[in-house]
């Protein structure tokens, strides 16, 4: 079995400037730079069959290269404790198109449709039973964060291997996004 999601990655450049977001909250588990990244599809555990169903799937996507920008930071939790910090990616028309042809492919590789809807981010840290008041000071002092917009020319499927010290994230295929 191999845990798989689909991707796109984030420049080492920015990579750095998003770690330096990091804040003073002592439950939050910050992730290393060389994990960043824009999850389009959480693929999950799946056998070597169905990954590469997957593999072959995802091979046929056609799409635009596309520009994204992160702007602001926000939170995912539920009953006032937080899961998760992240930086927001801008929505753009590219971006959901290019995210709704990997949902599609997934789907055509036999994978369920994804239940939760796509909301496009760079998870920076992952909380465990954090209160919303601890981090308040973090989202209030980086609410203006903006990053120039990066070139996107591919999308990526990876593998996570969890282990003590958090996952350990592996490029296993990358797939060219190509103007027609």
């Amino acid at each position: 079995m191999i845990r798989l999601f689909v991707a796109l990655g984030i420049p080492e450049s920015l990579g750095t400037r998003l770690s330096g977001l990091r804040g003073q909250i002592p439950e939050a588990r910050w992730v290393p730079p060389e994990n960043f990244h824009i999850t389009l599809r959480f693929v999950g555990e799946v056998d070597e069959g169905a990954a590469a169903d997957v593999d072959d799937a995802l091979a046929r996507v056609a799409a635009m290269p596309l520009d994204v920008t992160l702007r602001g930071v926000g939170h995912f939790g539920s009953r006032g404790r937080v899961r998760s910090l992240w930086a927001g990616v801008e929505k753009s028309a590219a971006l959901e198109d290019l995210q709704g042809r990997v949902e599609l492919a997934c789907q055509r590789a036999g994978l369920a449709p994804e239940g939760r809807k796509f909301h496009p981010h760079v998870t920076l840290a992952r909380c465990r039973d954090t209160r919303e008041e601890r981090v308040a000071g973090f989202l209030s002092d980086h609410a203006a964060f903006q990053a120039p917009a990066f070139a996107v020319d591919s999308f990526a499927l990876y593998s996570s291997a969890l282990g003590r010290g958090g996952p350990v994230y592996t490029r296993e295929v990358e797939y060219p996004l190509a103007r027609p």
